[in-house]
């Protein structure tokens, strides 16, 4: 879309808007080739590494329900122009920390911003362009431009990492959100503010703690075992807050998360698919990354390259596989493109050790990067369409967070293993299971098309 095909002033916006997104997504890949330079350049133990990835997942994700709900009292625009300030300010942070350990509290802010600048993108997509006619065509260019980030991430990664130091991949961001600032100012529609129930602080609490505490359990569990002091602490305190969470849901009269939902199996199969997805994609691309650089000797744009594969099909397909879901539902693209990106991991890990980059490790990436660009659609569709049309936007900030959720957790559960062998055949067991548990749970409604969300008919996808 250019800015002939729309009226004069929203493609200027429309850019600033996809930018935000695009942001969001560098952050989840770029840093993942600058590990192994990191951890040398701070002396970080492998531990400290899986806390930089996830840092940001587990803000990101415990945020963005609250963050959907907050740009509508608050103003898209407004949340949107803060996130950029946040993130913004957190990356100079990154850049400039002496330690592991200021560098994983900056990124947690980045996720913050990030959790902010997610939810209010799309809803000042959908504001430009209230027509349903010209909706799909906004949201293409929008997650077209956001999934490029999933190919340039490592790419640049590399590239900057190698040339000028893993500082300069937060450097980056910088100038980057200055210039969107500026013009989001400049261009963004101011839009109105909502009124209604007080914001649930207590869930956004016990939720974010609940996920933390997991976390800390399974990254302290790799270094001294599950039944270690840290390990088991941990536990405790995720069992605890996630009841506290539970009970808080339940009586709360606007709640962060209407745990009721779950009751239907076509929405719980949709999201905890989409959760094993990111637990195995993500796990893996960290030990892969890892690998490549440590045990294989490649510099950090070779390791860059070497991910291309997994990438390029992911993004490259997402926005046309809506057109299949269209047509077949959601039930058969997302539990076969789980499987089929398993397979593709499985077959990563029995070509092991150097033979992974290597035209056949290169395919059988590919396979895993295809897999993921069917299934996407097919979760998303799947978790809107178990809600109805009427909750399409919370239900894919949920699929979207269930997502995150399980990136960290693979991070935490996947980084911790000894062998890139065994790392890479955990993420095929997870990604085969989300498959199965996708064809098993998800249904299919009898005139999927017209029950399908606009977005996912046209071809395009929401996050």
């Amino acid at each position: 879309m250019t800015d002939s095909d729309t009226p004069r002033g929203r493609g200027p916006a429309l850019a600033v808007a996809s930018a935000g997104y695009f942001f969001v997504l560098l952050d989840v890949t770029i840093v993942n080739v600058a590990l192994a330079r990191i951890g040398s350049g701070l002396g970080g133990s492998r531990s400290e590494l899986q806390w930089v990835v996830d840092a940001y997942a587990l803000v990101l994700a415990a945020g963005m329900l609250g963050a959907g709900d907050l740009a509508d009292r608050a103003g898209s625009r407004r949340l949107f122009l803060g996130g950029l300030v946040a993130f913004g300010g957190a990356s100079a942070l990154c850049a400039a920390a002496p330690g592991a350990e200021v560098l994983i509290g900056a990124r947690a802010v980045q996720g913050l911003g990030a959790a902010a600048i997610l939810p209010s993108s799309l809803a000042i997509v959908n504001q430009l362009f209230p027509d349903p006619a010209e909706r799909p065509r906004a949201i293409g260019v929008w997650a077209g431009l956001g999934g490029s980030a999933l190919v340039l991430g490592p790419v640049l990664g590399g590239v900057l990492a190698g040339s000028l130091g893993w500082r300069a991949i937060f450097w980056l961001n910088v100038p980057l959100v200055v210039a969107a600032l500026v013009a989001g100012f400049a261009t963004l529609p101011k839009g109105s503010k909502a009124e209604g129930a007080r914001p649930d602080w207590k869930g956004q609490v016990l939720g974010t703690a609940a996920l933390a505490a997991l976390v800390f359990a399974l990254i302290e569990g790799g270094k001294g075992g599950i039944a270690s002091g840290p390990a088991l602490g941990g536990i405790a305190v995720a069992l605890v807050a996630f009841a506290g969470f539970v009970v808080v849901e339940r009586r709360a009269a606007r709640p962060l998360l209407d745990l009721r939902w779950f009751r239907r199996a076509e929405f719980t199969g949709a999201n905890v698919g989409a959760g094993l997805m990111n637990l195995g994609t993500l796990g893996g691309l960290f030990a892969l990354s890892l690998f490549l650089q440590d045990a294989e000797g490649l510099s950090p744009l070779e390791a860059g390259l070497a991910l291309v594969p997994l990438a390029l099909p992911l993004a490259a397909l997402t926005p046309f596989t809506g057109r299949l879901v269209g047509r077949v539902g959601a039930r058969l693209p997302a539990g076969i493109g789980l499987a089929a990106s398993g397979v593709g991991y499985l077959g990563v890990a029995l070509v092991g050790g150097s033979s992974i980059d290597s035209p056949v490790g290169w395919a059988f990436l590919a396979i895993a990067g295809a897999g993921m660009g069917v299934a996407v659609p097919g979760l998303v569709a799947g978790a809107t369409e178990a809600l109805g049309p009427d909750r399409a936007g919370i239900a894919s900030a949920v699929n979207n967070t269930s997502r995150q959720v399980g990136g960290a957790i693979g991070v935490a559960l996947i980084g911790g293993l000894s062998s890139i062998t065994t790392s890479l055949a955990f993420s095929a067991g997870a990604l085969l299971l989300g498959g199965v548990l996708a064809l098993t749970l998800m249904g299919r409604s009898s005139d999927s098309r017209t029950n399908l969300p606009l977005f996912v008919r046209e071809g395009v996808r929401r996050p």
